[in-house]
């Protein structure tokens, strides 16, 4: 069984003393992850050296001891230390490529603390958690129990004015049995993404809808009333009391929108992995995709950046296979009962009839036992899994016999 980090995430409901605390915690840790970025970043452009995590603790230890900085000793030290290891990692995601260059973390947004496991204790029989420089526990709404040894702990607030509690837990993931425990080659699905529909299956998955799963679409429910509620935060004395309610309203409204599109993320993809051994999907250049201003509200609220992220994780925790098929396979303009390739498959074309087997299909779904994008992103996953690698488009399909 694999061993990984599983984070656990509640909802925590901090006293008056307690919430003073979390402040000063949270701006301390955001002005020492400030501080650290401006150092790093000054050092690079005007000494021409690279500063490091130990480098940056030592000067850490000697700040606390002026005298206009002195209040960062009214919190614990391992939140601080926790800060700078947040920016090392920041700084290692950008030079790896998975992410741009750190930003520095506003007052108004989302704050966070991280504890190490010196700075907290947890009592799993009696469920309590008692953070560093707190007397009393946190109350906390524990909708399940954790599992494995907790090894580190996330306090975080919303602009919504929410506390949560994230446990990282350091525990075993039993993979789950075959999907098709009679089958000798597993079950195995294409997955195709769309807007409309987010997510056509091969094997009409969730057959209630014939494998589709319509995009809910939270963002434009709720849009008329994000509108009027910002439009009335403009009108607002920006920092007045009336602006800080106004502002408190709209950020409810983005965390609505948000937890609606994570709960339905996190269902469809467990439901996935759950019934399926082998799952190939795309693999879709997003962000260049969002450049495209006609559209990018709505690839933005598809989420399929983060639909393909959940089921990497997933796969690799339950022993589930995710193959990812070359985003410039043309699996819309394929015909999925010939192979007959079609020229050119404008936008606008939503239906079309091959000219080899007339058989009709819709752009994405085809016929309704046979979704034509997700048969054909299927076989030529299977064909990646056999090769190993889809380097050569033409070579792997005619393996497979999908193409001429």
């Amino acid at each position: 069984m694999p061993e990984v980090i599983r984070t656990y995430r509640y909802r925590a409901y901090p006293n008056a003393e307690q919430r003073d605390n979390l402040a000063r915690t949270f701006g301390c840790a955001r002005w020492v992850y400030n501080w650290g970025l401006e150092r790093r970043t000054n050092a690079y452009h005007g000494e021409g050296k690279s500063l490091t995590y130990n480098s940056l603790a030592v000067e850490l230890t000697q700040i606390k001891k002026r005298e206009e900085t002195r209040w960062l000793g009214e919190v614990s030290s391992v939140v601080l230390q926790q800060s700078l290891r947040n920016l090392e990692r920041a700084f290692t995601n950008f030079f790896e490529g998975r992410s741009g260059y750190p930003s520095f973390k506003r007052k108004r947004g989302t704050q966070s603390a991280t504890y190490a496991s010196s700075a907290f204790r947890f009592d799993p029989e009696a469920m309590t958690l008692t953070l560093a420089k707190q007397k009393t526990p946190l109350k906390i709404r524990w909708s399940r129990k954790p599992e494995g040894e907790v090894v580190k702990v996330t306090v975080t607030l919303d602009p919504s004015g929410r506390y949560h509690v994230c446990l990282h837990c350091r525990c075993k993931v039993e993979p789950l049995p075959p999907a098709d425990p009679g089958g000798k080659t597993g079950k195995s699905v294409g997955v195709d993404l769309g807007l409309n529909d987010v997510v056509v299956t091969s094997d009409g998955f969730r057959s209630g809808n014939k494998g589709r799963v319509t995009r809910p679409k939270h963002l434009r429910r709720a849009y008329r009333r994000l509108r009027r509620a910002q439009k009335a935060l403009s009108r607002k004395q920006k920092g007045s009391n009336n602006w800080e309610k106004q502002r408190r309203k709209v950020a409810k409204l983005h965390t609505r929108i948000a937890d609606r599109r994570s709960d339905f993320i996190h269902k469809l993809t467990t439901d996935l992995v759950k019934n399926h051994d082998v799952i190939a999907v795309e693999s879709l250049a997003v962000k260049n995709m969002l450049k495209n201003r006609t559209l990018a509200r709505s690839i933005s609220g598809a989420s399929w950046g983060e639909i393909v992220r959940q089921l990497e994780y997933k796969c690799a925790w339950y022993g589930r296979t995710l193959i990812k098929v070359d985003r410039w396979f043309p699996s819309s303009k394929r015909c999925s009962a010939c192979g007959h390739l079609r020229a050119e498959m404008p936008l606008a074309v939503r239906r079309w009839t091959c000219e080899e087997c007339s058989t009709e299909h819709d752009r994405d779904k085809g016929r309704v036992t046979r979704p034509n994008a997700a048969k054909n992103i299927l076989a030529v996953g299977a064909t990646v899994a056999a090769c190993g690698d889809l380097s050569k488009t033409s070579a792997a399909i005619q393996l497979h016999g999908i193409g001429r």
